[in-house]
C-alpha cells in the first residue's frame, strides 16, 4: 500500500496530482491551515516577553483575519486531498478552534466567524482524529494530538507559571493516551521525539536564546524507546526535516509547506 505522508502544510495546497494519484492513503502531521498572522504575532510577543516588554494586544479586526486565514486555507487543502484518497490528520499547535473557542472569540471580539470543525467533520474522505487508535487498511495507527510537553519549558527556560501548569496537565494526558497505543504500526504526532530531528536553528528567526535547543517531546521519545512502533511521522520543527531511527523505529520529520514522503507500507 502506498501511503502519502504530508508534513505540516500551513495552507500549502499545490501538491501535484501525479503524486496524489499514487496514494492509497494520506496521513498528515498537523498544522493544516495557514497561520502566518498568528505565527508572526506569537514570535513578536515571545521576543518582547523575553526582553521584559509588554506584549502586543489583539483587536477584533486582527482576530478575524487570523481566524479566516486559518479557516479558508484549511478547507481548501482538505477538500482537495479528499478527492484522491482517504485523509487522516491530527491537529498541530496551529489548530482548528473548537465550538467553545469560536463562541468565546465571537463574544469577546464581536466578530462573525465560521465553525471550521463542523465543515471538516462533514467532509467525505477526511478524518480529523484526536488521541485515538484507528485500524486503517489493517494498519494500527495512533493519532496523538499536539500537546505542550513540560520538558519544553525546562529546555527553553520558560518562567510563566500558568503556562507550565497547563503543560503539566497536557503532558500527563499525553502519557495516558500513549498507554492505550499498543502494537502500533504507525504513530502520527506533531512534534518530534526529544533530541531527534528537533533542533531549533536560526533559519526561521526565533528568539536567539532558542537557537541550538531541542524542541521535541520526552514523552514521545520514551514511548518510542519502550514500544517501538514501526514508523513515526511528525513535523513541527521545520528545520528538522529528515529521517532517523530509534531502535527498530523509523522516524520521519516530514517537514512543512509542500514537503511529503511517499512510502510502500504493508
Amino acid at each position: 500500500m502506498k501511503i502519502l505522508v504530508i508534513g505540516d502544510p500551513h495552507g500549502y495546497s499545490k501538491y501535484k496530482e501525479s503524486v496524489l494519484k499514487k496514494a492509497d492513503l494520506i496521513l498528515m502531521t498537523g498544522d493544516i491551515g495557514k497561520a502566518d498572522l498568528a505565527r508572526k504575532r506569537y514570535f513578536e510577543n515571545t521576543k518582547r516577553r523575553l526582553k521584559g516588554l509588554k506584549e502586543l494586544k489583539e483587536d477584533s479586526k486582527f482576530m478575524k483575519k487570523v481566524h479566516m486565514e486559518i479557516h479558508n486555507s484549511t478547507i481548501e487543502i482538505l477538500r482537495k486531498l479528499g478527492k484522491f484518497a482517504s485523509v487522516y490528520t491530527i491537529q498541530g499547535n496551529v489548530g482548528i478552534p473548537t465550538k467553545k473557542q469560536v463562541k468565546e472569540d465571537k463574544e469577546k471580539w464581536g466578530i462573525k466567524i465560521p465553525y471550521t470543525r463542523d465543515i471538516v467533520n462533514k467532509m467525505k474522505n477526511v478524518s480529523l482524529i484526536k488521541n485515538r487508535l484507528r485500524l486503517v487498511n489493517r494498519l494500527r495507527i495512533g493519532f496523538l494530538e499536539y500537546f505542550e510537553d513540560v520538558c519544553w519549558y525546562k529546555e527553553f527556560n520558560e518562567k510563566d507559571k500558568d503556562r507550565i501548569k497547563k503543560a503539566k496537565k497536557e503532558t500527563a494526558k499525553a502519557k495516558k493516551v500513549l498507554r492505550n497505543f499498543k502494537n502500533l504500526d504507525i504513530l502520527i504526532c506533531h512534534q518530534p521525539p526529544y533530541g531527534v530531528l528537533d533542533k531549533v536553528s536560526k533559519k526561521y528567526n526565533p528568539p536567539k536564546s532558542w537557537i541550538g535547543k531541542h524542541a521535541g517531546s520526552k514523552v514521545i521519545l520514551d514511548y518510542i524507546k519502550k514500544k517501538q512502533p514501526k514508523y513515526v511521522f511528525c513535523g513541527h520543527i521545520h528545520e528538522g526535516k529528515g529521517k532517523a531511527k530509534i531502535g527498530k523505529t523509523e522516524i520521519y520529520n516530514v517537514g512543512y509547506n509542500g514537503d511529503y514522503v511517499l512510502l510502500d507500507i504493508d
